[in-house]
C-alpha cells in the first residue's frame, strides 16, 4: 500500500516520475489537439485564413504546451521546486547561458516572426534565391519556425533558415 501510495506523491522518485509521464502525455495529447484544429482550420477556405500565419503560430503553440508542461511539473515536484527558486536567483547567469547556447535557434525563431508580421512572402508563392547551386526558383511549400521549405519545379526541396530568407534578397515571382 506504501507503493501505490508513493506512485501518487511527486516528493518519492517513483511519484516524480509517475507525474513527468502524466505531463508528457498530457502536452502531447494537447499538442496534437492544437495541431488537428489548425489543420481542420486550413481546410475550410470559405474562413480565408491565412496558411502561413495559422501553421507558424500552430507550432509556436504547440511549443508552449510543452514548456507550460514542464514548468507545472516543476513546481509540483518538490525537488524540482526547490532547484528551480535556487536558478531563479541565478536567472542573470543561467538567461546569458541558454541566449548564448541557444543564439543561432532564438535567431531562427525570431527571424520567423518577423517574416510572419512582414509577410514578405507567404505558402504557395514561387521565390527566387540564392542556393549554394546557384539562383533556385522554387514554391513555398513549408513555413515553420526554423526553416523556410522551397519546392522546385522538378521536385527538389529547398530549405532556407528564416534568418537568410529574413537577411538576403528573394525575388517573389507572380
Amino acid at each position: 500500500m506504501a507503493f501505490v501510495h508513493d506512485l501518487f506523491n511527486p516528493g518519492t522518485l517513483p511519484g516524480a516520475i509517475v507525474y513527468g509521464i502524466l505531463f508528457l502525455i498530457i502536452a502531447t495529447i494537447m499538442a496534437r489537439i492544437l495541431r488537428l484544429w489548425a489543420t481542420h482550420l486550413a481546410s475550410r477556405s470559405e474562413l480565408g485564413v491565412d496558411q502561413t500565419a495559422l501553421r507558424f503560430v500552430s507550432q509556436l503553440m504547440q511549443l508552449f504546451c510543452f514548456i507550460f508542461a514542464a514548468i507545472f511539473y516543476a513546481h509540483l515536484v518538490p525537488f524540482l521546486h526547490t532547484v528551480g527558486t535556487a536558478m531563479l536567483a541565478s536567472a542573470g547567469v543561467a538567461s546569458l547561458v541558454i541566449g548564448l547556447a541557444a543564439q543561432n535557434t532564438l535567431g531562427q525563431i525570431i527571424a520567423g516572426i518577423s517574416l510572419l508580421l512582414y509577410r514578405p512572402y507567404g505558402i504557395g508563392d514561387v521565390l527566387t534565391v540564392s542556393a549554394p547551386t546557384g539562383k533556385e526558383t522554387g514554391t513555398v511549400r513549408e513555413f515553420t519556425l526554423g526553416y523556410t521549405k522551397l519546392q522546385t519545379d522538378d521536385g527538389r526541396w529547398i530549405i532556407v533558415p528564416n534568418s537568410v530568407m529574413l537577411t538576403t534578397t528573394i525575388v517573389r515571382n507572380k
